[in-house]
């Protein structure tokens, strides 16, 4: 059983058909049994949405749980051991979102779909 976390992005991007989305991102979405995304994502959407940096995605911003599901993907877990991970993580990236979706990979031990290279060296980045 395979199983892949996927960055706010990459999620983003699956959803819409986006061409940014990689041809082995997409691979590998396409073959995991199990594809998450984290809370955080739901968070992260939406602050960007709320300061008005992700506009296009307001019209989804409601839907997004069901959105998630249409699509066959589950919520990843979320719990205090994670949190603390991407506390303590000693990793000079500062991005709250970026440390709990990393620790979150870690916790799990998924690989994480995204195009930001911050990640490498950090957990198994799929790009």
């Amino acid at each position: 059983m395979t199983a892949i976390l996927l960055d706010t992005h990459a999620w983003v991007w699956s959803l819409a058909g986006d061409e940014r989305l990689s041809q082995p991102a997409l691979a590998a979405i396409m073959a995991a049994d199990t594809v998450l995304v984290s809370p955080i994502t739901f968070f992260e959407i939406g602050q960007k949405v709320r300061l008005g940096k992700w506009p296009e995605m307001e019209p989804f911003v409601g839907q997004l749980a069901q959105l998630l599901g249409e699509q066959g993907g589950s919520v990843a877990g979320f719990d205090p051991a994670v949190c603390v991970a991407a506390g303590l993580m000693a990793w000079a990236h500062r991005d709250p979102f970026d440390r709990l979706l990393a620790a979150t990979a870690m916790h799990y031990n998924l690989p994480l779909v995204s195009a930001d290279t911050v990640f490498d060296g950090i957990v198994t980045r799929v790009w």
